[in-house]
């Protein structure tokens, strides 16, 4: 497996990051990787790996480009305290709708452009905040984003006019979402909610609550990892991805 660092230019600025590929050159299905809040770090990258070695292609962008590069977040997370919960809001503010929007063509013109990438369309998946990021690329490119997953998303239904939910009637591709247990940024009304849009929607999609694992399980330096629940939402994305994509 090759590590490619990579930089991509957008309409507002230059989003660095690394590419993952075969070593033989092969041109292969694209994928986009999203990270949590904490940003590009090792675990994130060998998330992204990994899912790379089952014969994609995986770009796995510094979203929070426009605050700086990796690490976003250079000390201990503290849940609560006054300097996380600042360093949370620079990041996530710095992701409007409009923003996530325009990042999205640059991404999928990068994997376009990229020579390993097949001309075939693309999946994309993000965890916790990205979650709802990975529905709005899907939503921004609908003819080019053929599977979206999310992982212990947050606030994927919500009042708010802007609520990720509120973008399905623009989306083609299919979907997939792992919810967590209790999780106060997704709890079961939102779930339900959320499935709710879902089913009148009328596209494909699978929804499901994974027992027992916490907001963040699926990341192995979250204080939440399961790694059972772990290893079966892989599983799961990887039969998802197949599925839909198909792959090498």
């Amino acid at each position: 497996m090759i590590e490619q660092k990579i930089e991509i230019r957008t309409p507002d600025g230059t989003s660095d990051g690394m590419m993952y590929h075969s070593q033989d050159h092969r041109r292969l299905v694209g994928l986009i990787f999203l990270t949590d809040i904490g940003g590009i770090r090792p675990s994130q990258r060998e998330m992204a790996q990994r899912l790379a070695a089952q014969g994609y292609s995986v770009l796995l962008p510094n979203v929070f480009y426009r605050v700086g590069r990796p690490p976003v977040i250079d000390f201990p997370v503290k849940i609560g305290e006054e300097q996380t919960i600042k360093r949370i809001g620079e990041l996530s503010g710095s992701l409007t709708p409009e923003a996530a929007e325009r990042d999205a063509s640059a991404y999928l013109g990068f994997l376009s452009d990229h020579e390993l990438v097949a001309d075939h369309p693309i999946g994309v998946v993000g965890y916790c905040f990205s979650g709802a990021l990975a529905m709005r690329i899907a939503a921004a490119e609908p003819d080019r984003v053929a599977a979206a997953a999310s992982f212990h998303g947050g606030r994927l239904f919500t009042d708010d006019p802007a609520s990720p939910h509120l973008l399905l009637p623009r989306i083609k591709a299919q979907l997939y979402f792992g919810h967590a247990t209790q999780d106060r940024s997704m709890p079961p009304e939102a779930i339900q909610k959320l499935d709710q849009a879902l089913q009148a929607w009328g596209g494909k999609y699978q929804s499901e609550v994974y027992e027992s694992a916490y907001h963040g399980w699926t990341v192995p330096d979250s204080p939440a990892y399961n790694h059972p629940q772990a290893e079966r939402a892989f599983e799961k994305l990887k039969e998802f991805f197949a599925g839909v994509l198909g792959r090498d």
